[in-house]
């Protein structure tokens, strides 16, 4: 599946059907993430659910804690 991924263009092996599937891949696992899914963002406990499609839009935003 061919989503767009903070901007740029990304290939999703066939088992991410969900943005909780996509959190769980290597490069974004264990991270603190707001996601916004086509312009929406996600409850944390919606993200599991949340279905991907081809063409959809994922910004992913890296929470960083200070102060």
């Amino acid at each position: 599946m061919k989503l767009e991924i903070n901007g740029q263009s990304a290939i999703l092996p066939d088992h991410c059907a969900t943005v909780g599937d996509l959190l769980n891949q290597p490069e974004w696992k264990g991270r603190m993430l707001i996601v916004e899914h086509n312009g929406k963002v996600l409850f944390h406990e919606n993200v599991a659910f949340t279905l991907l499609s081809e063409g959809d839009r994922i910004e992913l935003i890296h929470v960083v804690g200070g102060g």
